[in-house]
């Protein structure tokens, strides 16, 4: 196929290139390098400079290269800067989604999977609950409404224009490449700092010296395997949760890391951030059902930190 891949600079986006381009796909990239790196670009990937805000540029790309599927990954994807810069966040998350879901109509694609967020368009998962597919979204943050905005955007797509969607609802993606100079990512941002020998920071679910928030991490290779399968049509499900479903708090990630590195490290407590949630954690059983287990939480970690310590 020909695969149409937004923000395939970036963190998830790059392994997804890597994973089709084994799989024999042939892969162009949208991305405007704001927060993707050029260094993640696979050579044998067709590469197009492109701020999926510029409808024209977008339209011009999707000429050039007539994808037959299209993975939009593209996004803003910080919590705490879409409660800073709501509008900024909008722009790229509906507004440019729009653009991308436009330009798809009249190039007759066959398909487009959408990457979403089930970290944050559930709202609060209270108590000992995991979110499945069907269950009430209360997003709390404007990062968590504009990914359910994207997906109500789908589905009006599918029922105006015929076009097929996949929406991959993520929990809180980890692994290789992310980036720990950002604001999300506690995974990265807290191996650069073990490795560097400073303290990390728990930043409170309630109050100060508390465990942390509540997530549900998922590597990224799930992630990767998901989007694989919605690309080729082996999912059997237009919406879909890809998690563990296995809660974890933030300080279990500080633990996790510390031993698999063999450091310990200063660990210091701040207070809860803007736009958190407490608890996120998604059901997994249609996932497995459909693709198989998961990467549990220590090889998943083990891997990271093997990598950010040979990359540095």
């Amino acid at each position: 196929m020909r695969v149409l891949l937004t923000g395939g600079a970036g963190f998830i986006g790059s392994h997804l290139t890597d994973a089709l381009l084994e799989a024999g796909h042939e892969v162009a990239i949208l991305d405007d390098l704001s927060t993707g790196k050029r260094a993640n670009l696979a050579a044998r990937a067709r590469f197009h400079e492109v701020d999926i805000r510029n409808a024209a540029a977008v339209e011009a790309a999707f000429a050039e290269f007539r994808p037959d599927v299209v993975s939009h990954q593209a996004a803003q994807t910080s919590v705490a800067v879409s409660t800073r810069e709501p509008i900024l966040d909008a722009e790229s998350n509906i507004i440019g989604m729009i653009h991308v879901l436009q330009a798809c109509v009249r190039h007759r694609v066959q398909r487009v999977v959408f990457a979403s967020s089930g970290g944050t368009i559930y709202g609060e998962v209270e108590g000992e609950r995991k979110a499945a597919v069907g269950d009430s979204t209360h997003p709390l943050s404007p990062y968590g409404a504009s990914k359910l905005a994207g997906e109500h955007y789908l589905y009006t797509f599918r029922h105006e224009h015929g076009l097929p969607f996949t929406a991959l609802r993520y929990g809180n993606v980890y692994g290789p490449r992310q980036d720990p100079h950002g604001e999300a990512g506690v995974v990265a941002i807290f191996s650069r700092r073990l490795l560097e020998g400073q303290p990390i920071r728990v930043n409170a679910r309630r109050t100060v010296g508390d465990p942390g928030c509540i997530r549900d991490y998922v590597y990224v290779a799930d992630v990767v395997r998901a989007n694989v399968a919605a690309l080729e049509g082996r999912l059997g499900i237009d919406t879909i949760n890809v998690c563990t479903g296995r809660p974890t708090t933030t300080l279990e990630i500080a633990q996790g890391l510390q031993k698999a590195l063999g450091i310990e490290a200063q660990i210091d407590f701040g207070p809860r951030r803007p736009g958190d949630l407490e608890r996120s954690v998604l059901d997994a059983g249609p996932l497995e059902r459909e693709l198989g287990p998961t990467v549990d939480l220590e090889t998943g970690l083990a891997r990271t930190v093997g990598w950010f310590r040979e990359h540095g």
